[in-house]
């Protein structure tokens, strides 16, 4: 199949502006070497050679959709003390209008590296609802008006409180903008209305309160139509790791395989996979083209160690190679 159907859409994603709304962080790296094990404890020693600062949470979404092409405007919640947080989106250029201050930890995660492999993670954090839940809404509505589409990305540090979900559901509905999100256990039944929901396989038993088996096809079926039912959901999208994607739509369901990959690193998947599914989803992609480039996604964000962006030529390189399209979408 000629690469320029998909050349075609990814250039459209660079007509388009995508509101990131959720808890922000840094990502920070300690890379080094062991060479022995500690005396006072049976745990090796990390001789550390190099640190490194990036960002993650919805940052590291609003930097995937930046590497895509799109343009980001990210909303969240940091401490006053934002420990270079602004510096990095800055680095990044990246709009820090959509950022908001309060008297809480900027979350830190701190991950220890060693032969290309974490032996920690350190994090540091508040997890306490925003305390200034108008204003954030506030901003949010002057900021939403001209996007084409809301990404929630929700890590339960207090930025998407359950009113303020509804309350910019309702703002997108408004004004007729598409929304996807990314859900954590605490809040899953709190996106009701939302067009495109994303769990992963442990936020979906969790939430069903009960063992499932991540190739029992006909009960993630079961469970996931009762879901997007609560939901009111347009869209179910299932991460299930190595597995791929279980995707649910009005029209059809249907599990997705995941590509064949050098796996080294899952963190951030999930992150390239939300910034795929909006863009795909604002560009009105029928839902099996949302599927499998979602899955192509996460598939290339395991490829290096660490949270990294995608790189948009390699996914349309890829793409073009593994994803057949319709002629209808083709240049």
């Amino acid at each position: 199949m000629s690469p320029y159907g998909w050349k075609s859409v990814f250039s459209s994603f660079e007509k388009m502006k995508v509101l990131v709304v959720g808890d922000a962080m840094i990502d920070a790296y300690m890379w080094g070497t062991i060479n022995r094990e500690s005396p006072e404890a049976p745990i090796p020693i990390v001789d550390i050679e190099k640190h490194e600062k990036r960002l993650g949470g919805a940052a590291n979404v609003a930097i995937n959709i930046k590497a895509l092409g799109a343009t980001p405007v990210l909303c969240s919640v940091i401490g006053n003390d934002d420990l270079g947080f602004v510096q990095l989106m800055k680095s990044e250029n990246l709009s820090c209008q959509g950022l908001s201050f309060e008297d809480r930890k900027t979350t830190v995660k701190t991950r220890i590296i060693s032969e290309g492999k974490h032996r920690l993670r350190v994090d540091e954090e508040d997890r306490f609802p925003i305390s200034s839940e108008k204003n954030f809404i506030d901003k949010v509505s002057s900021l939403i008006k001209d996007v084409d589409v809301v990404i929630f990305q929700d890590y339960n540090k207090g930025v998407l409180t359950k009113n303020v979900i509804q309350k910019i559901i309702d703002l997108a509905k408004s004004h007729s903008i598409p929304t996807l999100a990314d859900p954590k256990i605490e809040n899953y039944f709190s996106f009701k209305g939302v067009d495109l929901f994303k769990p992963n396989f442990n936020e979906l038993c969790h939430s069903a309160n009960e063992k499932i088996i991540n190739t029992d096809i006909k009960k993630i079926e079961t469970t996931v139509s009762h879901h997007k039912k609560a939901l009111e959901a347009n869209y179910f999208m299932l991460t299930l790791s190595e597995k791929g994607i279980y995707f649910s739509s009005d029209k059809s369901n249907k599990w997705f395989p995941a590509y064949d990959r050098n796996i080294v690193d899952v963190s951030g998947a999930g992150d390239c996979v939300i910034a795929t599914a909006a863009l795909a989803l604002a560009s009105k992609l029928p839902s099996e083209y949302i599927s499998q480039l979602s899955n192509l996604a996460g598939g290339l964000a395991c490829e290096k160690v660490g949270v990294n962006p995608i790189e948009k030529s390699q996914f349309l390189n890829e793409a073009s190679r593994l994803i057949p399209i319709h002629k209808t979408y083709s240049e």
